[in-house]
């Protein structure tokens, strides 16, 4: 299951192993608003509502349980809290679902019967599910399937939440969290804290630190007035652009470390030119199975630009804490000294095995394929794994008369993100931001293939030339945000957040279409409302 995923034009490499196991004969099902290129392989396309993704995954419990398909020796053994999650999906039949999600009862019961009997299952998920106001809710609504099923902890078998940047599960694991030290360490956790206030030698915070979005709003209270940012552009990546620019401006010192002058570069007082991690840098990369890989620099970082832990290490010098000019294998075997998932991972082990997958806990172990085989073993080993029941909740930008068609945005597979470097690249078929509706609303709207129009939220508008799909539900609009410097698609977007990871919900925005009595101002990238 591909839930909230187009992966083919998102995350095309794994696409590709996706489709060598299509040809030898596994089943996919894509759960998408829009008939992406990817659900043009599957064999079943569910066309989800946006944002009611709890309510779909709510009645395929339904449908498992009402058939008697679910796994009920792997509950009694390895799971808590079944009663109450089957009493909650025993309210959300076929015949409700459908009503809500738009999905046919049908291809439902269809869809919950291929996953419950498959001998091994696989969901995976993206942004779709995400970037909403009850994103974490509804992840719990997928793992709630998986328990149901006892697809997880076995080889082939799980849930995988497909990283959409390169190296984003190694940051997670050096503890780039606001309530993480490396190797998911509690941060509030003080058996934790005194480990690794006895290695670093200065006491540490005893509270969790602000999320991204916690941190904007530090920023508009004045509780966060200085801003070091390292290889992200949230000038142009954030929701609600035009209130983020304002808040950065806002700041009093703002510090930039990237390897391109990026839009919140250009708002710093300080840019620190830094290495293309990928192919100018010492060290490790982590990828999406959690392999731990060594990297090697083939190039010299250009000019004066140097590698992010030189800078680093020069700039802790002048604050007055000397790091000894760290080198990046120091650096890996004081992680490993204080992350137990990583022990076991030498410079020598990682080259000789070509990388390591973690779990690693010492140098016999030979890494883990996969997560959560302990659910299987007898006795149980640790916890057991609850089923934590959700609802179904409206997406919190809610249509009206006067905004009445739901705008998701997305990526395309020749670009990336805020087109910070994959805009900068020549295409044989360059494609830029357009807003893409179905025929049908194109025609109630009197707007054709090409027209320039003004697409209008609760926050702002922009001007974007429309593209015909026919692959879209009527009431659904899609737009990319690859090239903010044409079409800032994130002025339209909505930043309320979800409270449990700080998400915001990028993909359920309300808007209208306006057409354009006056040609466009070409200059005009969008404007904010009053």
């Amino acid at each position: 299951m591909l839930w909230g995923s187009n992966a083919r034009e998102t995350h095309p490499i794994f696409f590709h192993h996706v489709l060598k196991a299509v040809h030898r004969g596994a089943k996919l099902y894509v759960v998408d608003p829009r008939r992406t290129s990817t659900a043009a392989w599957a064999d079943g396309w569910l066309p989800v509502q946006v944002g009611t993704d709890i309510a779909l995954a709510n009645s395929v419990a339904h449908c498992i349980l009402d058939a008697g398909l679910e796994h009920r020796a792997f509950i009694h053994r390895a799971t808590e809290g079944f009663d109450a999650y089957a009493r909650t999906v025993a309210r959300y039949d076929v015949d409700r679902a459908s009503r809500e999600t738009g999905v046919e009862p049908g291809l439902i019961r269809r869809l919950a019967e291929d996953y419950a009997r498959a001998d091994r299952a696989m969901i995976c998920w993206t942004l779709g599910i995400t970037e909403h106001h009850n994103a974490v809710d509804n992840v719990l609504a997928l793992i709630n399937l998986a328990l149901l099923t006892g697809h997880v902890g076995r080889w082939g078998s799980g849930l995988n939440p497909l990283r959409g940047q390169n190296n984003v599960q190694g940051g997670g694991d050096m503890g780039a969290l606001p309530n993480k030290f490396p190797g998911f360490q509690d941060v509030e956790d003080p058996a934790v804290r005194a480990r690794f206030e006895a290695r670093w030698g200065r006491p540490l915070p005893a509270r969790n630190g602000w999320t991204l979005t916690e941190m904007f709003e530090a920023m508009e209270r004045k509780a966060l007035t200085a801003l070091y940012v390292i290889g992200e552009n949230p000038a142009q990546s954030e929701a609600d652009s035009q209130h983020t620019l304002e808040l950065l401006r806002g700041l009093e010192h703002l510090v930039v470390q990237d390897i391109v002058l990026t839009r919140t570069a250009e708002l710093a007082d300080v840019v620190l030119p830094a290495s293309a991690s990928w192919c100018e840098a010492e060290g490790t990369v982590t990828n999406s199975e959690r392999r731990v890989q060594r990297c090697r620099p083939a190039l010299s970082p250009p000019g004066q630009a140097r590698d992010d832990i030189a800078i680093l290490g020069e700039l802790s010098l002048r604050l007055g804490y000397d790091l000894a000019t760290p080198s990046p294998q120091a650096a890996w075997d004081e992680l490993r000294s204080l992350s137990p998932m990583h022990a076991g991972m030498s410079y020598a082990r990682l080259e000789e095995l070509h990388g390591i997958q973690w779990p690693c806990p010492d140098e016999q172990h030979p890494g883990s394929p996969f997560l959560h085989a302990r659910l299987w073993s007898e006795p149980l080993l640790g916890p057991r794994a609850p089923f934590i029941p959700t609802e179904q909740v409206e997406p919190f930008d809610t249509l009206d008369a006067s905004f009445p068609l739901r705008l998701t945005t997305g990526r395309h597979l020749e670009s990336f993100n805020t087109g910070v470097q994959s805009s900068a690249y020549v295409w044989p078929h360059p494609r830029k931001t357009t807003l893409d509706l179905s025929p049908h609303d194109a025609a109630r709207l009197g707007v054709g293939e090409g027209e320039q129009v003004r697409v209008v939220s609760r926050r702002g508008a922009v001007e974007a030339p429309v593209r015909l799909d026919a692959r879209l539900r009527p009431g659904l609009a899609f737009m990319s945000l690859h090239f903010p410097d044409q079409v800032d698609t994130n002025i339209l977007t909505i930043n309320v957040t979800d409270p449990k990871s700080g998400t915001a919900a990028f993909k359920a925005a309300a808007v209208r279409i306006e057409k354009l009595l006056q040609p466009p101002d070409s200059a005009g990238r969008g404007v904010a409302l009053p």
